[in-house]
């Protein structure tokens, strides 16, 4: 009777299961955001290779800053060194957890600085396969969340975990994040564009572990299936607790970013 009792339930009762996923899914990435809190503040430096369909790649070189808040996403500005033709072009992010980012690009040939609008934050950053969304850092209540499946990627054993932006104006139905069960950080997330089909590949390449507790890549690739374009983005001379405050991330900062 008892083991009719069960079958009953796991077939009559199939959203207990579907929530259960849901749960696990939200508790791993809540894990994982856990781990990477207490930075305080990060700068680096930049390299940025395009590569075209046929190979073909251009390099662009940068320096960044973010800004670790409480109650709210961080704050990161991107500033262009080279080449001369966009040295000085500064982009600015707010990133929010339940509404919309806040972004800003200083153009210095135009001497201005220009809002991005919530419509647009789905388009490329400067023309790489990077959307202007995903340069804003991933905070837990911008997606829901579901359990998919453990699995093995390149010898790193992974959780699997769909997640679907809440945020309306996303270029994205959902994503696949695979999260490395001993560092808790994604080595892999799949894009699937507004009509869902893939649309994006994410890799994270070579971890390295910083003040004994802070996981960074080396290199993001970041590969449009639809395009056959893809971007590198690689990260050098990663440094934390620089004394940042808020007032080194204003619009006014834009205009003076050096």
């Amino acid at each position: 009777m008892y083991k009719l009792l069960i079958i009953l339930i796991i077939f009559l009762s199939p959203s207990i299961y579907a929530q259960s996923a849901e749960q696990k899914g939200f508790e791993i990435v809540k894990e994982a955001d856990k781990r990477d809190t207490g930075w305080k503040d990060q700068k680096s430096i930049l390299t940025m290779i395009l590569f075209n369909r046929q190979g073909q790649k251009s390099t662009r070189k940068m320096h960044n800053r973010s800004l670790e808040m409480e109650n709210d996403g961080d704050k990161t500005m991107i500033i262009f060194d080279q080449p001369r033709d966009i040295k000085g072009t500064a982009f600015l992010t707010y990133t929010h957890s339940t509404r919309p980012d806040d972004q800003w690009l200083y153009l210095p040939a135009l001497k201005r600085v220009k809002r991005i609008s919530s419509n647009n934050k789905s388009g490329p950053f400067m023309g790489s396969e990077f959307a202007y969304e995903d340069l804003a850092s991933q905070e837990v209540d911008k997606y829901t969340y579901k359990y998919l499946r453990d699995e093995i990627v390149d010898d790193t054993d992974t959780f699997v975990i769909e997640r679907f932006p809440t945020y309306k104006h996303s270029g994205y139905t959902k994503q696949i994040v695979y999260i490395d069960k001993k560092i808790y950080q994604p080595i892999k997330v799949i894009f699937y564009d507004r009509k869902s089909t893939i649309l994006k590949t994410l890799l994270f390449i070579e971890y390295h572990l910083h003040m004994e507790k802070y996981w960074r890549p080396t290199i993001m690739r970041m590969t449009n299936h639809q395009t056959g374009k893809s971007t590198d983005l690689i990260w050098n001379e990663i440094k934390f607790k620089n004394n940042f405050s808020e007032s080194d991330f204003n619009k006014s900062s834009l205009k003076r970013a050096r």
